[in-house]
């Protein structure tokens, strides 16, 4: 498989790289909040849209996590980065770890926000009929983001949130995805690699949080480190943008 040269934008011009692979729900746009808090001058990093999202919202694919690995590498190509990190955020964390496995040379660390591990993550009966039924249903995208960030945010930014949910994303790949996120196992591929990795977990996040983390990349990645964030659940570059992107420049510039 040969992957696509995705839109993307780069912020800064700085020498260590990053690139950011975006969750679920947002396309690439769901890290604005965070840019403000982003030191250009010391790095440099590049925003993608998955296909079927943002800029890429009518672009063909397969919609699969292998499929945004592919085209993560070629937008690194495109950009002449011959080693980088990558930030993936839930379902985006999936995606850095197959990046991992096809250019382990090139990947310098994986920083997880609220990360999907290689394993997948257990929907069965109702909870997968709510996630599976997202694709079309406005009312389940709400339920879900409600559900995984504690219950603590209004109706405005829930609303919000949905709205964005729905406007930048196709729901094809919305729902095709899923299954490629959720239900795709190859934990047995990354255990004991050496890769340096950072998982940020909300405090609020019922779903991927701290219990998650712990419980399956620190078991995999003996050099991982777990940072929680407080007052926060699943949304950490829009709940707390300013933590996150100085946990993620401090882990960078270690």
């Amino acid at each position: 498989m040969t992957g696509q040269v995705v839109p993307h934008d780069v912020l800064g011009t700085g020498s260590e790289r990053a690139l950011l692979l975006h969750n679920w729900f947002g396309d690439r746009s769901s890290f604005d909040p965070m840019r403000e808090h982003l030191n250009g001058d010391a790095f440099s990093y590049a925003f993608l849209d998955c296909r079927g999202y943002g800029e890429a919202m009518d672009a063909d694919g397969a919609f699969t996590m292998d499929e945004v690995a592919e085209d993560s590498l070629a937008v690194a190509d495109h950009l002449g980065w011959d080693s980088f990190s990558v930030i993936g955020h839930s379902m985006g964390g999936k995606a850095a770890q197959l990046m991992l496995l096809e250019a382990p040379e090139r990947i310098r660390s994986i920083i997880g926000i609220s990360a999907v591990p290689a394993s997948g993550f257990p929907l069965e009966g109702e909870m997968w009929e709510l996630f599976a039924g997202a694709a079309t249903n406005p009312g389940n995208r709400r339920a879900i983001i409600d559900n995984t960030t504690g219950g603590l945010h209004d109706d405005a930014w829930l609303d919000a949130m949905v709205s964005r949910s729905v406007g930048r994303s196709s729901a094809t790949a919305f729902r095709t995805y899923l299954d490629s996120w959720a239900r795709v196992d190859f934990h047995e591929r990354v255990k004991d690699n050496p890769a340096p990795v950072l998982l940020l977990a909300g405090a609020n996040d019922p779903a991927l949080g701290p219990e998650a983390m712990r419980a399956t990349w620190m078991q995999w990645y003996p050099n991982a480190q777990l940072q929680v964030l407080p007052n926060t659940g699943h949304y950490a570059p829009e709940e707390s943008p300013e933590a996150a992107a100085a946990a993620i420049e401090r882990y960078l510039d270690r």
